[in-house]
């Protein structure tokens, strides 16, 4: 296998943990995001969305999309279980997996693409260009801290985000609260919960990574 990484971008973080949680060794290939090297022809022509992270299988298949990658080595490599057990635990991984990628990393993703003038033209990612749109960096402050007190009154109820157990879900809500840095919106520090459980994941192997 081959993965197409960039090691300060959030969303091929996610895969890293994702890949060294299963206890894999993958060949790595770096991505320079800053310097286009992703909508340079040649990555284009292994994924045409111009984004990371990318797997490439064994058998030459092309996988972007972390919840796509993920969902191919759970299948490859089943242990340790990161997607849940039970079709409840599936379930809850899947649903807060997509409530964290929306109601999080979009919102940092909006904060970030529409304010910072190392973006100007680039408010989404991949190979084409588009303007920013101010009002959309006040939304996604909003919408950041919604997410903080929803993640606060879950980490309450449970040990972890969506069963008893480290999942994808941890992963995945975990490396964008850490990005938040970048736009100054990290949890608070009031939310006691959400410190504990973040010291938890920050303490694991996976998260130097």
């Amino acid at each position: 296998m081959i993965f197409y990484d960039c090691s300060t971008a959030p969303s091929p973080r996610r895969a890293r943990m994702f890949i060294a949680e299963k206890g894999l060794s993958v060949e790595t290939r770096e991505v320079d995001l800053r310097n286009d090297a992703h909508r340079s022809p040649e990555f284009l022509s292994i994924n045409p969305w111009g984004t990371v992270p990318v797997l490439v299988t064994e058998s030459g298949q092309q996988i972007s999309e972390n919840v796509a990658i993920a969902t191919y080595l759970e299948a490859a490599f089943p242990q340790p279980p990161l997607m849940g057990q039970s079709p409840e635990e599936k379930g809850s991984v899947a649903m807060w997996n997509a409530i964290c990628e929306f109601h999080a990393g979009w919102a940092i993703a909006e904060v970030l693409r529409n304010s910072s003038p190392a973006l100007k033209e680039r408010a989404l990612p991949g190979p084409v260009n588009y303007t920013q749109i101010p009002d959309l960096a006040e939304r996604g402050a909003k919408r950041l801290g919604v997410f903080y007190e929803t993640l606060e009154t879950r980490l309450q109820e449970s040990p972890w985000l969506a069963s008893g157990d480290f999942t994808m879900a941890d992963i995945t809500a975990f490396v964008f609260c850490d990005f938040a840095r970048i736009v100054k919106m990290s949890p608070p520090l009031e939310n006691e919960a959400t410190q504990d459980w973040f010291a938890k994941i920050r303490a694991r192997p996976s998260a130097t990574l």
